[in-house]
């Protein structure tokens, strides 16, 4: 029996494909930079390590879905793209379905990675899981603390880019740890920006993110902050090639710290969401120009 095509549209809009390269990026920096200092690639490794990422946010995706339905944070007059729980598009039962599918493939997936690199990745892998449903579930949700930037960064920044270069080479050393807080800082813009623009649907739904205790004006100096920190970072860190590609970085990030600063709001925002997603793309095409590794046949 085939699946209408306006179901599985509905079911791809709940996963947020454009999220998922927040996911992807880290573990590519991580592969990077091992193969960087190994000159080798565990290529079965890397793939399931991907897998097993895009799993997890797929997971968390889903379970934001239809928990912030249920907490009544998605309201008519909510800014960001339209959710399937709450325009009816899937059932409660449907996400919430699916996204315990998302979690459980995550969960086999990372079993697998646990072969490969023992207790160190199996504890990882746990924690990533149960982050990934605290996120917006259980009493204390992160997303609806001031802390969600700081999860982001740790999760989808260091653990992802040491936890990968760990698979990589069975070793971890202080430079991918330093990498994983530089392209964490991104990822963290991207949250900063996104609870920036709800902020104030975000304070009647009684969410107490980190851009409310800042304000408008403290947003949008963390957002720059965010943005503008990878550089002195990956530029101090000890990396096996040169520094000079990353001094593109500012260039990169300046256009959209003056789009935020300048009164971006509402759809200028949404857009401005998926355009920082991509400069932490290009931050890590910078950093694999500087390791000297080729970024095209």
């Amino acid at each position: 029996m085939s699946v209408p095509a306006h179901t599985l549209g509905h079911w791809i809009a709940a996963a947020r494909p454009k999220t998922l390269p927040l996911a992807v990026t880290p573990v590519v920096a991580g592969i990077i930079l091992a193969v960087a200092e190994t000159g080798h690639m565990a290529i079965v490794t890397a793939i399931l390590t991907l897998l097993t990422a895009v799993s997890i946010q797929i997971a968390t995706n889903l379970h934001n879905d239809v928990a912030d339905f249920e907490r009544g944070a998605d309201t008519a007059d909510r800014l960001g793209p339209p959710r399937a729980t709450a325009q009816g598009w899937l059932s409660v039962r449907q996400v919430k379905t699916g996204a315990h599918l998302a979690f459980l493939t995550a969960f086999v997936l990372g079993l697998l990675l646990a072969w490969r690199g023992g207790l160190p990745i199996l504890l990882l892998g746990l924690a990533s899981l149960a982050s990934g449903y605290a996120y917006t579930g259980g009493p204390r949700p992160i997303a609806y603390g001031p802390f969600g930037e700081l999860f982001v960064l740790a999760f989808f920044g260091v653990a992802a880019v040491a936890g990968t270069y760990y698979l990589q080479t069975l070793t971890l050393a202080v430079t991918p740890l330093a990498v994983g807080v530089a392209v964490g800082l991104p990822s963290a813009a991207v949250l900063m920006l996104n609870n920036y623009r709800d902020l104030e649907t975000d304070r009647r739904a009684g969410r107490r993110t980190l851009a409310h205790y800042l304000g408008p004006a403290g947003s949008r100096v963390a957002y720059a902050a965010l943005l503008l920190g990878p550089l002195p970072i990956l530029v101090a860190a000890d990396l096996p090639g040169r520094d000079w590609p990353l001094l593109a970085a500012p260039l990169l990030a300046l256009p959209l710290i003056a789009r935020v600063h300048g009164g971006a709001s509402g759809g200028a925002i949404n857009a401005l969401l998926g355009q920082t997603a991509r400069y932490q793309m290009a931050l890590i095409l910078l950093l694999a120009i500087g390791l000297g590794l080729p970024t095209s046949e």
